[in-house]
This record gives C-alpha cells, sequence and structure tokens, in this order.
C-alpha cells in the first residue's frame, strides 16, 4: 500500500500546485491514499471549508491541522460534520472536531490517521504523548494501517514521538517548520519517519510568507503584515510503502515536485 503524504499547504501557490499535479502523481505512482497537512492553505493561516472541499475534490482524502486550525471562525461549524479534517487530538476537550480519522483506501484496506500538536515552544496543550495512547487504544485492531502528523516546533520532540510509537504506527511524519528535513527513514519496529515533510507552496520567500515582511521584522522589531509569496512553487512530499497485512513500514521516499 503506498501512502502519500503533502507538507503543508500554503495559500493559493500551494492550492495551485496540488489542483495541476496530484492526479497525475497518484496515477503514476499508483497511490492508495493522500493525505496533507491544510491548515496554510487559506492565505498563509488557517482552513475554510470551500478549501477544504476544494482539497478534497482534488484528490486528498485527509486533511490535518495544526496551531492554524480555528484561524478561520467559519471552519469550526465544518469540522464537527466533516470528520476528513482532523485537528490536533491533544487540544483541550470540548473542542469541535476529532484528532483521529479512520477510513478506507481506495484499495479497500482500513486505515487511521492521527493528528497531534507539539508543546515545546508551542501552546500548552495536553500531552502529545498520552494522546497518542488513547487514541491509538480506540483503533480497532483490524486497522493496520496507521499514520501519524506530528506538528511541532523541535526536532527532538518529533523524533521522540517516532521512537515511542515504533512499532505501534505505520508512520510519524513531522509538519509545522515548513522546511524539508533529510533524515526519511524507518525505525527498527517498521515505522517510517522523517522529521520535517516541508512545505507545499512558494519558495521564493521565507517558510511561505513575502519576504519583505518578515525581514522587516527582524531588522526593525515592529508588527507587519505577512502576506503568502510568489515564485519558486514546490510541492514537498513523502511517499510511503506500507505492508497492508501488518502495517509494517518498508519504505520511504522523499519527493519534491514544481511547477512547470
Amino acid at each position: 500500500m503506498k501512502i502519500l503524504f503533502i507538507g503543508d499547504i500554503v495559500g493559493s501557490p500551494g492550492r495551485g500546485i496540488v489542483a495541476d499535479r496530484l492526479a497525475d502523481i497518484v496515477e503514476t505512482r499508483q497511490i492508495d491514499l493522500v493525505i496533507a497537512n491544510g491548515e496554510n492553505s487559506a492565505a498563509g493561516f488557517g482552513i475554510t471549508p470551500r478549501i477544504a472541499d476544494e482539497l478534497f475534490a482534488a484528490g486528498i482524502e485527509v486533511l490535518t491541522g495544526g496551531n492554524h486550525i480555528w484561524d478561520k471562525k467559519e471552519i469550526l461549524e465544518y469540522i464537527s460534520k466533516q470528520p476528513r479534517l482532523v485537528r490536533p487530538a491533544n487540544f483541550a476537550e470540548g473542542n469541535p472536531g476529532s484528532g483521529l480519522y479512520v477510513g478506507a483506501a481506495r484499495n479497500g484496506v482500513p486505515y487511521a490517521v492521527l493528528d497531534l500538536q507539539g508543546r515545546v515552544f508551542m501552546a500548552s496543550n495536553d500531552c502529545p504523548f498520552r494522546a497518542a495512547d488513547r487514541e491509538l487504544a480506540r483503533i480497532s485492531p483490524e486497522v493496520r494501517v496507521i499514520f501519524v502528523d506530528i506538528h511541532a516546533e523541535t526536532t527532538s520532540e518529533k523524533e521522540a514521538m517516532g521512537w515511542y510509537l515504533d512499532g505501534r504506527v505505520s508512520a510519524v511524519i513531522g509538519t509545522h517548520t515548513h522546511v524539508a528535513t533529510a533524515d526519511e527513514q524507518v525505525l527498527p519496529g517498521g515505522t517510517a519517519f522523517q522529521t520535517d515533510v516541508g512545505m507545499t507552496g512558494p519558495h521564493n520567500g521565507v517558510i511561505g510568507m513575502d519576504k519583505t515582511a518578515i525581514l522587516h521584522r527582524f531588522l526593525n522589531g515592529q508588527p507587519a503584515r505577512f502576506e503568502v509569496a510568489t515564485g519558486d512553487i514546490q510541492m514537498n512530499t513523502v511517499l510511503i510503502d506500507v505492508d497492508e497485512t501488518t502495517g509494517r513500514a518498508r519504505g520511504i521516499e522523499r519527493l519534491r515536485f514544481r511547477t512547470d
């Protein structure tokens, strides 16, 4: 079973390359399941119902979130009705939506997607490690293919999550920093891991934002309005090959696509 995970989709440039390239990638690479982090897809901050529907229509089965998931208030009602848009499972109790989705892939194989958010240099949410234990206990033993998005700031917290879940899930892939790391590997227990898959959007800027405003803020310490950058549109992804009978990863490959 082949799973394609698309790194943080940033603004209309990120959405555009997904719409233009994903169908061809799915066909040529024989992808069974497509997952993407979509929390930056609305002008770089948050996601709207219209954009979520647009990304689902483009061929993404599940969208994960993170610290920007609530930036657009209209998503609060939508996420309660659309289980394929998940937010971190370790958010405080009472938040709308869920951090876990269980479905069936294009080849009929059942799978689960779990979304978690780190706590180091981020909001003080519930423990992501204990949340992972809780959510994994809810999944039927018949579901062997389990994908985890760990949306976190630090390499150490992401690596720790990879080792913590090694042998219990098929993949632990990091998001949030928007810069792809070169440490893709299959851990000893059969869990595919990468610290950060990178971002999908304009790379002619600073983590997807126009560099002029970013530089102004760094140089002067003054507030600046951030706008999505333009140019050098890339889609950073990871392709994971999973044994559907055991849930163990057989391989992981970093893939980067550019606009023609």
